[in-house]
C-alpha cells in the first residue's frame, strides 16, 4: 500500500469512526425486526415488513450510490449538460413505479415470489424463460456491484491511501455482516447513509460557490471551459445531442427497477400502499442528484486538475474543505457504496438460488438448504466483483456496467407487459428477450460498448440509446409471436377444460 500524498491523521480518522459505526450496525441489524433468518423470504427480504419510512431509506439508498456520487459530477466535469440526463431519468421512473410496482408488489406477496424471476415462473410456468431472466438479472448486477467498490476506491485514494488492502478489508465486513443479518443491514445503514450525503451535498452547494464567487461565476467559468474545448460539450445541449439524451433518460427509465437490487427493495416492502407512497416521496433524491450533478461544475470553476474525472470530487472536497470534512464526505460515499452492494449481492444470490440452482440442480432443497445457499451465494458474488476490479482495468467494469443496463432492460416486457395482459406467451416472451439480448449485444459491440448507435434515415441521423432500440425490437417480436402461439389465456382455459 503506497500514498499519493501524506495521509492525513485527521480525515483518516474521521473516515474510519463512521465505517467502524456502520459495522456495528450491520451486525446489530439481525436483532432488528426479528425474524427467523434462516428463511430466504427473511433474510432476502426482510420479512416484507418494511415502512414507509425504511423503505423510503432502503429504496433510495439502493438507486442513488456510491458511484451515482462520484460518476454523476464526473459525467458533468467532462461533457457538461449531456451529463445531466440522470434528471429526466429519475423523473420519469417515479410515475414508473407508482403504476406499476404496487401491482407486482400485491401478485408476489400473494404467491411468495421474493424474486422477478419467481413472478415470471408463476405466471408463463416452465423453468427455461425464468432462468433467462434470472440469469440477466444476475449478469447484469456483477459490474453494478464492481463499480461501487471502484467508487470506495476512488474515495480512499483521495485520502492518500492506494492500494487493494482497503477494500478488501471493507468488503471482508460487509460480506460478514451481509451474511450474519441479510437485507436488515444494508435498511438500517441506509438511514446512516442518506443522512450524512444529505449534509455532504447541502454543505457543499451552500459553501462551494461562496467560496467561488457564487453561482454565476460557476457557471461563466463552466461555459467558458467548455467553449474553450469545443466539440459536442457545452453547458446547452446541442441539437444532435436531443435524441441521445431523451432517449438514455426513457431507456435508464425503464430499466431501473428492473435490476435485482431495486426490484428487492420493492419486494420487501410492508404492502403497495407503501410502495406508493415511496413513488411520491422518493423525488426528493432527484433533487438531491441535481445537486449532485453540479459538482461537476464547481470543479471546473475551482480549477480542479485530475488525470481521471472519477477523481473529480475527491478533489474538490480535498481543496475547498478542512480535513474533518474530507473525511466525513468520504465515509458518506464509502458507506453510499456499502448499502447497494449488499442489496445487490442479496438480490444476485435470490435470483440464484430461487431461479437456477432450485429449478435446475436441486428442486428439493428444503426452505432452510435455501437460504443457506443464498448466504454462500451472496459472499461468492462480492469477491467475484472484487476479484473483478482487482485483476481488470477499471474501464471493464464501466463498459460491462453500460451492456448491463441494456441487457437488463430486455425482461421488461416479460415483468411488466404481463401485469396488464394475459395474451403474451412464453414462446413470444422468450424469443422477444433473445432478439433484444442479441441485438443490444451487437450494437453495442460495434460501437466499442458506448450505449449510443446513431440511425441512418434518409439524409437525417439519430443517435439513440442503445437499449431502447433493443428493446422496440424486443417487443415487436414478443407480441408478434405471441399472436401466432398459445397465449397464457388460452392455455389456462384448455387445461381448465380438460
Amino acid at each position: 500500500m503506497s500514498s499519493l500524498n501524506p495521509i492525513n491523521p485527521i480525515a483518516m480518522g474521521v473516515f474510519i469512526a463512521f465505517f467502524a459505526l456502520v459495522t456495528v450496525i450491520g451486525f446489530l441489524a439481525a436483532r432488528w425486526k426479528s425474524g427467523d433468518l434462516s428463511q430466504l423470504h427473511e433474510w432476502g427480504l426482510g420479512g416484507r415488513q418494511f415502512g414507509t419510512v425504511i423503505s423510503w431509506f432502503l429504496v433510495g439508498g439502493d438507486f442513488y450510490t456510491a458511484y451515482t456520487v462520484i460518476a454523476v459530477p464526473a459525467l458533468v466535469y467532462s461533457v457538461g449538460a449531456y451529463g445531466f440526463f440522470a434528471l429526466p431519468y429519475t423523473i420519469i421512473v417515479y410515475p414508473f413505479v407508482f403504476a406499476v410496482m404496487p401491482r407486482l408488489w400485491k401478485v408476489a406477496h400473494a404467491k411468495g415470489h421474493i424474486t422477478a424471476a419467481d413472478y415470471v415462473q408463476g405466471e408463463f410456468g416452465g423453468k427455461w424463460l425464468p432462468a433467462a431472466i434470472a440469469l440477466t438479472g444476475i449478469v447484469a448486477t456483477m459490474p453494478y456491484i464492481a463499480l461501487q467498490l471502484i467508487g470506495m476506491q476512488v474515495v480512499i485514494k483521495g485520502l492518500g491511501v492506494t492500494g487493494e488492502l482497503p477494500l478488501i478489508v471493507a468488503f471482508l465486513i460487509l460480506a460478514l455482516y451481509t451474511y450474519t443479518s441479510g437485507l436488515r443491514a444494508p435498511a438500517m445503514i441506509a438511514f446512516v447513509k442518506d443522512i450524512m450525503i444529505y449534509i455532504v451535498v447541502i454543505a457543499a452547494v451552500c459553501l462551494i460557490p461562496l467560496k467561488l464567487g457564487g453561482y454565476g461565476h460557476v457557471f461563466d467559468m463552466a461555459d467558458a471551459h467548455f467553449k474553450a474545448k469545443g466539440g459536442e460539450t457545452g453547458i446547452l445541449l446541442k441539437p444532435s445531442q436531443f435524441t441521445a439524451y431523451a432517449s438514455l433518460a426513457l431507456g435508464s427509465a425503464l430499466a431501473a427497477f428492473m435490476y435485482p437490487h431495486t426490484m428487492t427493495g420493492v419486494l420487501s416492502s410492508a404492502s403497495a400502499d407503501t410502495v406508493k407512497k415511496n413513488a411520491i416521496f422518493l423525488p426528493a433524491y432527484t433533487l438531491l442528484l441535481g445537486l449532485i450533478a453540479l459538482l461537476g461544475y464547481m470543479a471546473i470553476a475551482a480549477g480542479i486538475q485530475v488525470k481521471s474525472a472519477s477523481d473529480v470530487v475527491p478533489a474538490l472536497f480535498g481543496t475547498l474543505f478542512p480535513s474533518w470534512f474530507l473525511g466525513f464526505a468520504a465515509a458518506a460515499i464509502a458507506i453510499s457504496a456499502l448499502v447497494p452492494a449488499a442489496i445487490m449481492s442479496i438480490g444476485a444470490a435470490n435470483l440464484f438460488t430461487r431461479n437456477l440452482w432450485r429449478p435446475l440442480a436441486s428442486p428439493n432443497m428444503s426452505a432452510t438448504s435455501e437460504a443457506s445457499t443464498a448466504k454462500i451465494v451472496s459472499l461468492v458474488v462480492k469477491f467475484g466483483a472484487l476479484l473483478f476490479i482487482v485483476a481488470l482495468p477499471t474501464k471493464f467494469a464501466i463498459d460491462l456496467q453500460l451492456l448491463g443496463g441494456v441487457w437488463i432492460l430486455q425482461i421488461f416486457p416479460a415483468v411488466v407487459f404481463s401485469l396488464f395482459t394475459r395474451r403474451l406467451s412464453s414462446t413470444g416472451v422468450m424469443c422477444g428477450w433473445f432478439v433484444g439480448i442479441s441485438l443490444g449485444t451487437a450494437l453495442a459491440a460495434v460501437q466499442g460498448l458506448k450505449p449510443v448507435y446513431t440511425l441512418h434515415v434518409g439524409d437525417s441521423t439519430w443517435p439513440i440509446y442503445i437499449g431502447l432500440i433493443a428493446f422496440v425490437a424486443n417487443v415487436a417480436i414478443t407480441f408478434v409471436v405471441s399472436m401466432m402461439t398459445p397465449s397464457r389465456q388460452t392455455m389456462v382455459t384448455s387445461q381448465a377444460n380438460a
